[in-house]
């Protein structure tokens, strides 16, 4: 009787660890979610996205950078790719003017339709096209939890609240990423997404011109670097871009780390990661390219991004066009 006991207590313990703590079970997301309904739904995807970075290879970073967008604000749920008639959608927040590719993700959609209508959610897609562009520029890939559905509301000042700022400091990094159930390895991790793309001038000047309100520099960033920058960004410049993995911008690598290391990263956020024991230790272990384990990190730090505040099951709907509610 106690042996029996004993043993119903242990299944239901393993039943409560197996859907209730696993998050990817507890909001339905789960490897191979069209696998029935829309079988070919991740090479669709994939052709699209190599057709693109064909064409235009810079657009690798901004369409990474909109699924980090589109999770931040409202969950991983599509939000960011509403439009709105009076421009108060999340898209038209000031951190999300410099995104671009919208039309790639419409492309991907369009092509979706064709094959399986009204199956395959546009958050869906944010998160395939993330893991793909990281993949096809040299970086890592990973199976990508599906099953997202499309939420309906996009408000700009949600945006503005929830995004995490460029100049944030590690206390504001750490606050900003355990309030979305993100882990301090998963900030240090996620912010070498930006070894590819570019970002504007305007995001960084303070640190070169003005840091204090005194005209003076970011004493946390290498002189040498400020000169370099400040022969390309000129004060209130508002179109120039700048590299943020200079030399291999293009390239999905662990070189990221290593300009952090040198407090060469473009961004106070991505110098303040010398500023936690924890983070940089990363940090210096990911700049020695023997002992990198950033790739396989990554991975797994994308997926646990890519389960922030989801709608699964009968909540939200399959948009048929990413940039409207059905």
């Amino acid at each position: 009787m106690a042996t029996s006991k004993l043993f119903s207590s242990l299944f239901l313990w393993s039943m409560f660890v197996l859907f209730v703590l696993d998050p990817a079970n507890a909001q339905g997301l789960k490897v191979g979610f069209y696998a029935h309904t829309c079988p070919e739904a991740e090479t669709i995807v994939k052709k699209v996205i190599i057709e693109t970075l064909f064409k235009a290879p810079t657009l690798a970073g901004p369409l990474l950078r909109m699924h980090f967008h589109d999770c931040f604000v409202r969950g991983c749920e599509g939000s960011v790719l509403l439009n709105s008639s009076s421009n108060q959608a999340e898209k038209n927040a000031i951190p999300n003017l410099s995104l671009r590719g919208f039309q790639i993700i419409d492309l991907a959609k369009t092509a979706l339709e064709k094959a399986c209508p009204g199956v395959v959610s546009c958050a869906d897609i944010l998160a395939l096209v993330a893991r793909d562009v990281v993949a096809l520029t040299k970086g890592p890939s990973w199976e990508v939890e599906t099953g997202r559905r499309d939420g309906s509301i996009s408000n700009i000042t949600e945006a503005l609240l929830n995004l995490v700022p460029p100049n944030a400091n590690i206390s504001t990094l750490k606050s900003d990423f355990l309030r979305k159930g993100l882990s301090v390895k998963d900030l240090v991790v996620l912010s070498g997404g930006h070894t590819i793309g570019t970002s504007h001038c305007t995001s960084f000047t303070n640190r070169l011109y003005n840091f204090t309100g005194k005209g003076d520099t970011d004493p946390t960033l290498d002189p040498n670097y400020i000169i370099r920058l400040k022969s390309k960004c000129k004060p209130n410049d508002l179109t120039t871009l700048a590299e943020m993995d200079p030399g291999s911008f293009k390239t999905f690598d662990e070189s990221y780390y290593t300009l952090v290391a040198k407090r060469r990263g473009l961004f106070q956020s991505d110098a303040a990661l010398l500023d936690d024991a924890e983070t940089k230790a990363y940090v210096k272990l990911q700049a020695t390219a023997l002992g990198s384990t950033f790739f396989k990190d990554f991975g797994v730090s994308m997926v646990n991004m890519g389960r922030i505040g989801v709608l699964t099951g009968n909540a939200g709907e399959v948009r048929k066009q990413c940039s409207r509610v059905n």
